[in-house]
């Protein structure tokens, strides 16, 4: 099966990735919502609880500092590599992702390649004028007193920068996500269970499209059966045996 992947990805001209947490529970970030994921150890906060609760953002910007949801801090693994490598060679035009843990980044794909639909939890932004603020520069501040941070220009309340449960999905990632989706001729799923609206939507505007679908997870998903090829295996094992790394 492995060998008609390295076809498909060879046929190819224009490859658009899409990965969810299974590429990266393989560098060992747990994920969100399978038994033992993260939302069965610890209850969401919900955007509207964040901005209305002063409570509520302190407990949030504690679990950003104790690593209590352990988004950050990993590295890429074969998976990660595999696809830079795609997207150096110039066969993958972007990588769309539900992650947010910056690992394509850290991987070597350009910050332009790379579509974040739910956002980033390695900085953070003012919700009111969108100033980018590094995580380093909050820690001291908020260890020593506990109170969330504010901005420094406009007052805002800033927060990480994922997008939250009840928060509205940003416009921009996903106006990029469906034009790189419908100009593409091979979307490739990797490690997602593709049970996320809106963005399960997308493989299916691909094949829609005319692309070719190829699924990567280790379970069954409910677009499997719309797929060219499906394979329930591990991704950086399989990509490690079909892309040479240079």
């Amino acid at each position: 099966m492995s060998d008609a992947l390295r076809e498909l990805i060879e046929e190819a001209r224009r490859v658009v990735v899409f990965t969810g947490a299974g590429i990266s529970t393989e560098s060992g970030i747990p994920d969100f919502r399978s038994p033992g994921g993260v939302w069965s150890r610890m209850k969401p906060i919900y955007f509207q609880e964040f901005v209305a609760d002063e409570d509520k953002r302190r407990e949030a910007w504690r679990r950003v500092f104790n690593g209590a949801a352990g988004w950050t801090g990993a590295s890429p693994n074969a998976g990660h590599l595999a696809v830079a490598e795609l997207v150096r060679q110039g066969k993958v035009t972007f990588v769309i992702t539900q992650n947010v843990d910056n690992l394509h980044q850290d991987s070597g794909v350009p910050e332009g390649k790379v579509i974040e639909l739910h956002g980033n939890a390695t900085y953070a932004r003012c919700l009111g004028c969108g100033t980018r603020y590094e995580l380093e520069e909050l820690r001291g501040p908020f260890i020593e007193t506990e109170a969330p941070p504010t901005c420094k220009w406009c007052a805002g309340l800033i927060k990480t920068a994922t997008v939250s449960f009840g928060q509205s999905m940003p416009a921009e990632p996903m106006e990029r996500a469906e034009e790189a989706t419908v100009n593409c001729d091979l979307f490739l799923v990797l490690g997602s269970s593709l049970v996320v609206s809106p963005a399960n939507a997308f493989p299916v505007l691909a094949k829609q499209s005319g692309a070719g679908l190829v699924i990567v997870n280790r379970e069954p998903t409910d677009l499997d059966e719309i797929a060219d090829l499906v394979l329930h295996e591990e991704i950086g094992p399989l990509l490690s045996r079909i892309i040479k790394l240079s």
